[in-house]
């Protein structure tokens, strides 16, 4: 039989997480503010926001013909199980994803995963 690996070995000495992915398909403009705010208001400080272009099916871009996309900001957040199901809320929320054309918002399990943390480091002049 051959041997395992050696990270899997010791993994029961590393604490794992149980995470979610809440993944946020925004109008542009719309998750900087909302990535400000889960910062200030909530703590949250795992996330990351790119942009992209898109088009729904049945928005005004869809009936110009091809090559007509708007520009579309995506907004990735991990966050505890515990605390997933009150983020995606309050996204929800923020975001005022339940307009026409507002967006989407889903939540999917991460597998385990380990914790990484900066040192705290002095402030710089």
């Amino acid at each position: 039989m051959p041997n395992k690996p050696e990270n899997l070995e010791t993994m029961g000495k590393i604490k794992l997480s149980n995470d979610k992915l809440i993944t946020c398909i925004l109008p542009k403009g719309l998750a900087s503010p909302i990535l400000k705010k889960l910062k200030t208001e909530k703590g949250i400080i795992r996330a990351h926001l790119k942009s992209a272009r898109g088009m729904g099916k049945i928005t005004p871009l869809a009936y110009r013909g091809a090559g007509e996309q708007a520009e579309k900001d995506m907004l990735n957040i991990v966050v505890n199980q515990d605390e997933a199901d009150d983020i995606f809320f309050y996204i929800y929320e923020e975001a005022d994803i339940d307009r026409p054309h507002g967006g989407i918002i889903y939540m999917r399990q991460l597998g385990p995963s380990t914790p990484f943390t900066l040192p705290d480091l002095p402030d710089e002049e």
